[in-house]
C-alpha cells in the first residue's frame, strides 16, 4: 500500500468517477461493461488524511501538569516517539482535569500524529457517532449517502490501514466499551479519560490524576479573574485561600474564575463564605451541565442505581475528616463488613474516594457539595442530615471505651480529626450533648499536646452548647469563652480574641466580682492579648493594675502574683524598656527561689526569662552562663527530653549563635531537633520552631544548600499543621524569603515577601510589630534589587508607623531608622543619610547603652557613611573605636567583629595606608575561614578585598581611592521573627 503524504486533502486513487476495465483476459467478452461499486472508489486503504487533520476543540488554559504530560508521552510512545500500538487511560475524580490534560497532550504533540480524533465515549452509541464524524471528514461525498453502520465500518477500516493516529476517548463510563477498538486497532495510540479506576484491559497503562498544586491553581484562578492585569499581593493571598477551599480542583477553579469575572461585585472572600451555594452556579463560558455540582450528580445517580449503599456511605463520609477515614468507622454495628467493603469499592471505582484497603480519602469539595441539600432531595430528614446523624453515631460509638477501661490514646488520635470536622460543619442550631462532651475532651487533649490551633471548631461548638444549656454568664460558659479566646489568640486571630476576652472580663467582673481569681486571670489574659497585638499602651497599664490586685488579694509572693510580675517584666521588655524589665525579672526570680525553691519548674522558667532579657540587652556574658546553668537544672529536675528542657536547650543554642559561636550552636540545634522529633513528633509546633531555628543557623553559617530545603519543608509543615495564615506560618514564610534573597534568588524572594506582608496586614493588622517587620523586610529586598523608588517610601512609611506604635526610641524603631539611612546612602543622598545615622546612634547609646550590638552596628554604619563621603578623618577613628568595642563585647572572631575589622582595613586602604590595611585584611580572612568556613559569602568577600589590596600594593606608586565592599556592612538585615 502506498500513501500520498503531500496531498492537500483526501486523495482518491481512481482516475475518475467510474473505473473501466481496459483489459480483457482470454476471449473477448461481448456483454455489458463491469462497473465497480462506489465504495471501491473510496476504499479506506486508498484515502489519506491531510496533515494535521483533527476535530480537537481549541486548547484551554492548563497550568502545571508537566510531569503528567511527560508520563503520558512515555505511556503512549513507549520506547520512543515512533512506537505504536500503545493505549493509556487517565482516570480521576470528575472535574480533576482529565479532559484538559488529554487536550493539552494532543495539542502539544499535534505534529507527531497523522490524525487526531476526539471521541465522546460515554456510551457505545456515542463512540460510533464520533467515528461517523471521522468518516464524514475523510470521505464526505460518499458518507453523505452511506448508512450509519457503513460509516462506522469505514472509519474502523481506515484506522486499521493507516499508521500514526491518536484517538482520544473522552469520559469513558465503561472501559469494556473500548474493547472493540483497543483490541482490534493497532496502528496508532489510544488515550482514554474516565472516572473509572478499574476494568481497563491489561494492554492499557493507567495514569491516576490528582489535584493541581496550590501555586498552579492560584495562578489559574488569577489568570481567569484578572486577565492581563497583575493581581495585588492581597488578591493573590485571597485567591490562594479560595483555591485551598476548592481543593485545587481545576474545574472548580475555572468555575469560580468565570463566576467572579462575570460578577465583579462578588469578592473572593464572599465566594468563599458561600461556597456551598456557588458550586451549581454557571457563568459565561461554563456550561450549566459542567458545573461541579452537576458533574458529580451524574456519578451519584449512576451509583444510586447500581450501589445505593455506596451513596449512603459517601454521605456519611462527607461529615468526617477528608483523610484517613477508617473502614471500620463507616461500618455500622448491624452492617455486614463485606457489604461496606463492596460499597467502598464501588466509590473507588468511580474515583469518588481513594481507598487504601483500610482507610479512604474524600475530596474536600465533594464533601462540601454533599453537605448541602440538593433541590431534588425530598426525603425526610434530608439525605445529607441522615449522613450527619450516621457520622455522629459512628464517632461516639468508636470513642466508647471497652467495659472496665478508658478510651485509649490510639482511639483519641484516630477520632479527633473527625470530631474537629463534625464540630466545624455542624448545621446552625444543631447540638448533640454527648458529642459536645467529646468536643471538650478532645480540645483539652489537643491543647496539652501543643496543638491549640486545631481546637477552635471544638471550642466554638462547646461554647454554643454552654450558652444554650447553661446561659450566657454561667461560670462554665465564661470559662469556655475564655478558652476559645485563648485559641483564637494562639492562631494569631486577635481580631476575634480581643473582643471575646473583653466581653469575658466584663462578665466575670459582673458575676464573680472585680478581684475574684478567675477575674484576675481574665484580666491578665486580656493584657497578654493587647501585648500580642502590639498595643503596649493598653497592655502595660492593665498588667500593672492586675499585679497590684494580685498583691492585694493573694499576697506578694503567691505563685499567681509572681506569674503576673513576670508578665509585666515581659511587657516592659517588649516595649524596649530594659531598665525596668531587668530589675523586675531579677526580683521575681529571687522571690521564686525563696518561695518555690531553686529548682521548681516556675523558678527555672523565670531564670530562663532573665537570661533571655540579658541576651536582648546584648549582655551575652551574663546570658550564656545563666542559660547553661538553667539547662543543667532542667536536665536534673525534669529529665533530658522534657519539653521545657528542650526549650531551654534551644534557647542556649540561640545565645551561642548570637555570640557567633556556630561551632557550638549548630550541633546543639541539631541534637535538640532530633529530640523534639522523638518526643513530640515530627509536626508538633515546637518541633517546627526548632527546625526553623536550625535552618536559620545554617543560613547564618552561609550553608544555604541545607538552609533553603529545610525552610521549605518547615513551611509546608506549618501550612499543613497550623494553617496558611497562622503567625508562625507567616514567620516561616518570611524566613524562607530571606534565604532566597541570601541566595540571590530575588525572583522568588520578592513575591513571597509581598504575599507574606499582605497576609500579615490581613491577619495581624496594618501596624502589628510583625507586620512592620515584614514591611521592613520587603523594603530591604527592594533595596537589594536596586529598586530604591519603592524601597525608600516603604522604609519611610514603616518608620513612621514604628514611631507611632512602639515609640521613638524602641529598638525596632531605631533599627528602622538605621535602614532608612542606609537606603538614603544607597541612593547617594548622604545629606539625609549622615544626619539620620548620627541621630540614630545617639539614641542607641542612650537607650541600649554604649556597647549594645545594635549600638555597635549603628556606629559602624555611621563610619561607613563618613567613608563613603570621603571624610576619612572622621571615618577611621570611628571604625577603630567600633572594632575595639566589638572585640571586647562579642569577641575577637565574632562575624560582626570580622566585618568591622574588614571595614577598618578598607578605610586604611582608601587612605593609602596599605601597610596597615593588608595585615588587617589577612587577619580577617584567616579568622573567617576558621569560624565561618571557606565558602561562606563573607569569607569570599574578605578574600576578594585582600586580593585587591595586594594588587594595589604591587601596582604603580600612585593610589586611587577605593570604597569598601557594601557586602561588608551589616545594615540590619532580616529580623527573624
Amino acid at each position: 500500500m502506498t500513501t500520498d503524504d503531500t496531498a492537500a486533502g483526501p486523495c482518491i486513487k481512481a482516475a475518475g468517477e467510474r473505473a473501466i476495465a481496459a483489459q480483457s483476459i482470454g476471449n473477448a467478452y461481448s456483454g455489458d461493461l463491469n462497473v465497480l461499486p462506489a465504495e471501491a472508489l473510496y476504499a479506506p486503504d486508498k484515502v489519506t488524511a491531510a496533515p494535521g487533520t483533527s476535530n480537537l476543540p481549541p486548547a484551554t488554559l492548563c497550568l502545571g501538569r508537566d510531569e503528567e504530560l511527560t508520563a503520558l508521552r512515555r505511556i503512549l510512545a513507549g520506547g520512543g516517539d515512533g512506537a505504536i500500538t500503545q493505549s493509556g487511560a487517565v482516570h480521576g475524580l470528575g472535574g480533576i482535569g482529565k479532559s484538559t490534560l488529554a487536550l493539552r497532550y494532543a495539542h502539544r504533540h499535534r505534529s507527531d500524529y497523522t490524525l487526531i480524533w476526539w471521541i465522546n465515549a460515554a456510551s457505545p452509541d456515542e463512540i460510533e457517532t464520533s467515528l461517523t464524524e471521522l468518516t464524514k471528514a475523510l470521505v464526505s461525498d460518499w458518507a453523505a449517502s452511506a448508512e450509519r453502520g457503513a460509516q462506522v465500518s469505514w472509519a474502523r477500516q481506515w484506522l486499521a490501514w493507516h499508521q500514526g493516529w491518536l484517538l482520544i476517548y473522552d469520559n469513558v463510563e465503561d472501559p469494556a466499551d473500548l474493547a472493540p477498538y483497543i483490541g482490534a486497532l493497532h496502528q496508532g495510540h489510544h488515550l482514554a479519560t474516565s472516572r473509572r479506576t478499574t476494568g481497563w484491559p491489561d494492554s492499557s497503562t493507567t495514569l491516576p490524576l490528582g489535584n493541581l498544586g496550590t501555586d498552579d491553581a492560584t495562578s489559574l484562578l488569577c489568570q481567569l479573574l484578572f486577565k492581563d492585569s497583575e493581581p495585588t499581593p492581597q488578591q493573590k493571598v485571597n485567591a490562594r485561600a479560595l483555591v485551598a477551599d476548592l481543593g485545587c480542583l481545576p474545574l472548580a477553579v475555572k468555575q469560580a474564575g468565570a463566576y467572579l469575572a462575570q460578577n465583579r461585585g462578588v469578592s473572593l472572600d464572599a465566594y468563599r463564605r458561600r461556597l456551598g451555594t456557588k458550586l451549581s452556579r454557571p457563568a459565561h463560558g461554563i456550561d450549566a451541565e459542567r458545573t461541579i455540582a452537576r458533574v458529580w450528580n451524574v456519578t451519584l445517580q449512576t451509583l444510586e442505581s447500581e450501589h445505593p449503599l455506596a451513596v449512603e456511605v459517601l454521605h456519611t463520609a462527607a461529615w468526617l475528616a477528608p483523610d484517613d477515614i477508617p473502614h471500620t468507622l463507616l461500618t455500622p454495628a448491624d452492617a455486614d463488613p463485606d457489604d461496606i467493603a463492596e460499597a467502598i469499592g464501588a466509590l473507588a471505582a468511580y474515583s469518588m474516594v481513594t481507598d487504601t484497603g483500610t482507610t479512604l480519602t474524600v475530596h474536600r469539595l465533594v464533601q462540601t457539595v454533599l453537605r448541602t441539600t440538593p433541590p431534588s432531595d425530598h426525603t425526610q430528614p434530608p439525605r445529607h442530615l441522615q449522613g450527619r446523624a450516621r457520622a455522629e453515631q459512628a464517632v461516639l460509638h468508636h470513642l466508647a471505651p471497652l467495659p472496665g477501661q478508658d478510651t485509649t490514646d490510639s482511639q483519641w488520635d484516630t477520632l479527633t480529626p473527625h470530631l474537629v470536622t463534625l464540630a466545624a460543619t455542624a448545621p446552625p442550631g444543631h447540638h448533640n450533648t454527648r458529642l459536645t462532651g467529646a468536643y471538650a475532651a478532645a480540645a483539652d487533649r489537643l491543647h496539652h499536646q501543643g496543638h491549640t490551633a486545631r481546637t477552635i471548631p471544638l471550642l466554638e461548638a462547646t461554647l454554643a452548647q454552654c450558652e444554650q444549656v447553661l446561659g450566657d454568664t454561667h461560670p462554665n460558659t465564661l470559662a469556655s469563652r475564655n478558652n476559645l479566646a485563648a485559641a483564637y489568640q494562639a492562631v494569631g486571630d486577635l481580631g476575634r480574641a480581643i473582643p471575646l476576652l473583653e466581653a469575658t472580663l466584663a462578665q466575670r467582673e459582673q458575676v464573680l466580682g472585680d478581684t475574684h481569681p478567675n477575674t484576675l486571670i481574665s484580666r491578665n489574659n486580656l493584657a497578654y492579648a493587647y501585648q500580642a497585638v502590639g498595643d503596649l499602651g493598653r497592655a502595660i497599664p492593665l498588667y500593672e493594675a492586675t499585679l497590684a490586685q494580685y498583691e492585694q488579694v493573694l499576697g506578694d509572693t503567691h505563685p499567681n502574683t509572681l506569674a503576673s510580675r513576670n508578665n509585666l517584666a515581659g511587657a516592659y521588655q517588649s516595649a524596649g524598656d530594659l531598665e525596668r524589665a531587668i530589675p523586675l525579672y531579677e526580683g521575681t526570680l529571687a522571690q521564686y527561689e525563696q518561695v518555690l525553691g531553686d529548682t521548681h519548674p516556675d523558678t527555672l522558667a523565670s531564670r530562663n526569662n532573665l537570661a533571655y532579657t540579658y541576651q536582648a540587652a546584648g549582655d551575652l556574658e551574663r546570658a550564656i552562663p545563666l542559660y547553661e546553668a538553667t539547662l543543667a537544672q532542667y536536665e536534673q529536675v525534669l529529665g533530658d527530653t522534657h519539653p521545657n528542657t528542650l526549650a531551654s536547650r534551644n534557647n542556649l543554642a540561640g545565645a551561642y549563635q548570637s555570640a557567633g559561636d556556630l561551632e557550638r550552636a549548630i550541633p546543639l540545634y541539631e541534637g535538640t531537633l532530633a529530640q523534639y522529633e522523638q518526643v513530640l513528633g515530627d509536626t508538633h509546633p515546637d518541633t517546627l520552631a526548632s527546625r526553623n531555628n536550625l535552618a536559620y543557623t545554617y543560613q547564618a553559617a552561609g550553608d544555604l544548600e541545607r538552609a533553603i530545603p529545610l525552610y521549605e519543608a518547615t513551611l509546608a509543615q506549618y501550612e499543613q499543621v497550623l494553617g496558611d495564615t497562622h503567625p508562625n506560618t507567616l514567620a516561616s514564610r518570611n524566613n524562607l524569603a530571606a534565604a532566597y534573597q541570601s541566595a540571590g534568588d530575588l525572583g522568588r524572594a520578592i513575591p513571597l515577601l509581598e504575599a507574606t506582608l499582605a497576609q500579615r496586614e490581613q491577619v495581624l493588622g496594618d501596624t502589628h510589630p510583625n507586620t512592620l517587620i515584614s514591611r521592613n523586610n520587603l523594603a530591604y529586598t527592594y533595596q537589594a534589587v536596586g529598586d530604591l523608588e519603592r524601597a525608600i517610601p516603604l522604609y519611610e512609611a514603616t518608620l513612621a508607623q514604628y514611631e507611632q506604635v512602639l515609640g521613638d526610641t524602641h529598638p525596632n524603631t531605631l533599627a528602622s531608622r538605621n535602614n532608612l539611612a542606609a537606603a538614603y546612602q544607597s541612593a547617594g543622598d548622604l545629606r539625609r543619610a549622615i544626619p539620620l545615622y548620627e541621630g540614630t546612634l545617639a539614641q542607641c547609646e542612650q537607650v541600649l547603652g554604649d556597647t549594645h550590638p545594635d549600638t555597635l552596628l549603628s556606629r559602624n554604619n555611621l563610619a561607613y557613611a563618613y567613608h563613603s563621603a570621603g571624610d576619612l578623618r572622621r571615618a577611621i577613628p570611628l571604625y577603630e573605636a567600633t572594632l575595639a568595642q566589638y572585640e571586647q563585647v562579642l569577641g575577637d572572631t565574632h562575624p560582626d567583629t570580622l566585618t568591622s575589622r574588614n571595614n577598618l582595613a578598607g578605610a586604611y586602604q582608601s587612605a593609602g595606608d596599605l601597610r596597615r590595611a593588608i595585615p588587617l585584611f589577612e587577619q580577617t580572612l584567616t579568622d573567617s575561614v576558621r569560624v565561618l568556613g571557606e565558602d561562606h559569602p563573607n569569607t569570599l568577600t574578605f578574600r576578594n578585598n585582600l586580593a585587591r589590596a595586594r594588587q594595589k600594593a604591587d601596582a604603580v606608586q600612585h593610589r586611587s581611592t577605593a570604597t569598601p565592599s557594601p557586602n561588608a556592612v551589616p545594615q540590619e538585615p532580616y529580623t527573624d521573627d
